[in-house]
């Protein structure tokens, strides 16, 4: 497993020498940046898109909680950790589902422990990809959807359609609504190509499930789905993508 990339953000550059000697005592971490403010660490995430981010609250420009939420927009799946004096931000922390909240002074082991716990969640992620790989290659059509609360095995003829909503995707069924961190092209890649269309940069829809399409402005549908209140949106482009697949079904 190649080694976990991290990112140190704090305006105190004697802290950052103090994380980057404790992330090298880790197994498995390597560090790829170090931005003693808010704009520069939003910009420095942007460019290395690191697995781990270690943030303070309290930094000119951006506070930490700011960057966290353009972050979690940029990749939902990155590790945020949050090293500060103000316990008092903790709530707000973990509202941009913040991995943990270290309150300084902390010991070296606190640190090496919550690094230790992303390193064996990580390979824990890479195995369950592996065996979902596994699975669909023999033919299994159940989609593994992480979420806050756990994960759940969703029947993939039962999606209805995904979207992004709030700095999160949704997926759809007609029996429930899973919220995930996932992002939609992420998503994409694990479902049946010959069933769901990348309608929109938002919205992912399950062919089958299409009945109504009706124009939305000028370069823009409106898609109507079975056995949900929800509707898609599709672009101009897309929907000339999608006439081709139909008639390429209709000649076949």
């Amino acid at each position: 497993m190649r080694p976990l990339q991290v990112l140190l953000c704090d305006d105190e550059k004697g802290m950052l020498l103090v994380m980057r000697k404790i992330v090298e005592r880790a197994e498995g971490f390597a560090v790829v940046g170090e931005a003693t403010d808010g704009k520069e660490a939003v910009e420095l995430f942007a460019k290395h898109r690191p697995d781990v981010v270690f943030l303070d609250v309290d930094m000119p420009g951006l506070s930490g909680v700011e960057c966290a939420r353009i972050m979690v927009d940029i990749d939902p799946q990155a590790c945020l950790i949050f090293a500060t004096a103000h316990e008092q931000y903790m709530k707000d922390a973990f509202a941009v589902y913040a991995f943990d909240y270290l309150v300084k002074p902390y010991p070296v082991e606190r640190v090496l422990e919550t690094l230790e716990r992303v390193r064996r969640l990580r390979m824990d992620r890479e195995q369950e990809d592996l065996q979902i790989a596994e699975r669909r290659q023999m033919g299994l059509s159940k989609l593994l959807v992480r979420h806050k609360d756990g994960v759940s095995l969703v029947d993939m003829a039962d999606i209805i359609m995904a979207q992004r909503e709030e700095r999160s995707t949704v997926l759809y069924t007609a029996q429930e609504r899973i919220v995930t961190s996932e992002p939609l092209s992420d998503l994409m890649e694990r479902l049946d190509p010959r069933l769901f269309f990348r309608c929109h940069k938002s919205y992912i829809i399950n062919l089958s499930m299409v009945y109504r399409i009706y124009p939305y402005g000028r370069w823009t549908y409106v898609v109507k789905l079975k056995n949900t209140t929800q509707d898609a949106l599709i672009t101009y482009e897309k929907f000339g993508e999608m006439e081709q697949f139909f008639s390429g079904i209709a000649q076949d």
